[in-house]
Formats: structure tokens, C-alpha cells, sequence
């Protein structure tokens, strides 16, 4: 095994060590929450598999973009909810009922509207474009829904180990996901640097503040679902991303390192979003319980 397959391997194990970690403490209930919910499932795809890939589009026609950075756009656009956002959105006072929920119907509807998206954007840009459903359902099976399944079993059957083993298991996946990624952006820094300056680097950010917003926007009268799905519909799956970008791509370095710059770009735009939404949250507790004590 050569280093590039040893990193490879780490990041897939980093990323379901993560989910299952998180899964550990979860319900099974919370996993059919949206598909309960029609009318928060129907906002929540409109935001991430409708609205954004459009914003993807406006960002193409807008700036000079690179035929392997627009198919990373187009990829990060259509890829579901990343695996480590369970733990962003609970830091940031989301409920685990609707992160839980979204996660996985995301990931099931991904199957379908990555196809397709795609396929609508190869007429829109002239660029063929391909991913099939098959590749698709076997990177969010391995990534998200069997690590989910395995870890709300666990939690479902025993409890107790579940309790004492959630922690730590997250930890190691995060340790593993932080040392995995930075050869892979240690490898791939000409790449990245090399997008810097010519527009992507701007847009990236346009993209990834448009996702904050709209997902707020359309999360619904609650702000803990609201902070949630902007986040999800601003960070998406990575390994999503760079495995439709590989497919129409396979022997473009630049493809993957625009989903690596997007996921860069997206964690610094977060910091603010999250520390607003927190602030705003607790601003809305302490108004309610104000209002509850007067009346």
C-alpha cells in the first residue's frame, strides 16, 4: 500500500469512526424525522438541490471559471449533507432530531438528484457530465447511511456501551480526519494555489454565504432548524464532491482542489454564521422566557 491509498483509507475510516460516533447517541426516530415533517423536508431540498445548484449556475455565467472548477461547483452544489455536520450544528444549538433527519434524507435523495442535476447542467453548459446513481448510493451508503445505521443500532440495543463509546469514537474520527487531510492539502497545494486569484477563490465565498443565507431563509419558523440547514445547504460532502469531479475529470488535479478550497473557504465563513446564530438563539430564549414571566 502506497501512501497516497494509506491517506485515502484514513479519510474514509476518519469519516465513519465521525458518523458513528455521533450515531451512537441518536435515536432511531430521529433518522425518519423529515419524512414525517413534508413540508420542512420539501424547504430543506429546495434550499440545497434547487436553489443552490442555481447560485452554481449564476457563479459560472459570472465569472471566468475553469471547465474542472465549474464541475466542482456544480458537485459541491448537488452533494449532500457532510458527515462531521452533526457535530457543528449540536455546537451551534441545532436539535438532533432535524440534523439527524436531514443528514440521511439528504443522502437518500442524493441517489436521484445528483444524476440528474448533472445531466441538466451538461445541456445548460455544454460540458459533458456524468455520475451514475450506482456510484453515488455507494459513496453516501459507505459514508453516511451504514456508519448512521450501524451507530443507531448500537445505541438502540446497548444503550449504555453506546453512552461511554460515542465520545471517544468521535474524537478519533476527528484526529483521523484532521491528520488525513493535511497531506492530501499538503499534496494538492499547487492546485489550490494555483485557483487563487483568478476568481474562484472569490466566488467560492460568494457561494458559500449564499448557502448560509438561503438555508436560513428557508429553514422555517425555528431558528435551531434554520441554523442548521444553512449550514448544510453552505457545506456539503467532499468525498461526494471530488467523486463526481474524478468521474468527468479523472486526470484533473484542479477539479479536486476546488472542493478542497470550497471546503476551506466554508469553514471560515462559518465561524462568524455559527457565533451570530448562537448569539441569536440565546437572544430568542431569554426574549421568550422574558415574555412568559411578564405575561
Amino acid at each position: 500500500m502506497n501512501l497516497a491509498s494509506f491517506i485515502l483509507l484514513a479519510l474514509k475510516l476518519s469519516i465513519i469512526l465521525t458518523v458513528v460516533g455521533f450515531a451512537l447517541k441518536a435515536r432511531p426516530e430521529s433518522a425518519l424525522y423529515l419524512f414525517r415533517k413534508p413540508g420542512e423536508l420539501i424547504r430543506a431540498l429546495l434550499s440545497m438541490n434547487i436553489i443552490m445548484p442555481l447560485v452554481a449556475l449564476a457563479l459560472v455565467f459570472t465569472f471566468n471559471f475553469k471547465p474542472p472548477v465549474k464541475v466542482a461547483l456544480f458537485a459541491l452544489a448537488v452533494s449532500p449533507v457532510p458527515p462531521i455536520l452533526p457535530r457543528k450544528a449540536l455546537m451551534s444549538g441545532g436539535t438532533e432530531n432535524y440534523t439527524i433527519g436531514l443528514l440521511v434524507a439528504a443522502s437518500l435523495f442524493s441517489t436521484v438528484v445528483i444524476p440528474l442535476t448533472m445531466w441538466l447542467c451538461s445541456v445548460s453548459l455544454g460540458i459533458p457530465l456524468s455520475m451514475s446513481p450506482g456510484k453515488v448510493a455507494l459513496v453516501v451508503l459507505t459514508s453516511v447511511l451504514a456508519p448512521l445505521a450501524i451507530g443507531i443500532t448500537i445505541q438502540a440495543v446497548v444503550p449504555a456501551f453506546a453512552e461511554k463509546a460515542a465520545g471517544p469514537l468521535g474524537m478519533i474520527g476527528l484526529a483521523l480526519l484532521i491528520l488525513s487531510l493535511l497531506p492530501v492539502l499538503f499534496l494538492m497545494r499547487p492546485a489550490i494555489f494555483s485557483l487563487i486569484g483568478d476568481g474562484t477563490l472569490i466566488g467560492m465565498v460568494f457561494f458559500a454565504i449564499a448557502g448560509l443565507a438561503i438555508g436560513y431563509l428557508l429553514g422555517g419558523p425555528d431558528h435551531e432548524n434554520r441554523t442548521v440547514l444553512g449550514m448544510a445547504t453552505s457545506a456539503r460532502h467532499p468525498a461526494v464532491a471530488i467523486a463526481i469531479a474524478l468521474a468527468n475529470f479523472p486526470n484533473q488535479q484542479l477539479a479536486p482542489a476546488a472542493v478542497l478550497l470550497y471546503v476551506i473557504v466554508g469553514a471560515f465563513v462559518s465561524i462568524p454564521y455559527i457565533k451570530w446564530a448562537g448569539k441569536t438563539g440565546l437572544a430568542a430564549v431569554h426574549n421568550g422566557g422574558h415574555h412568559q414571566a411578564k405575561a
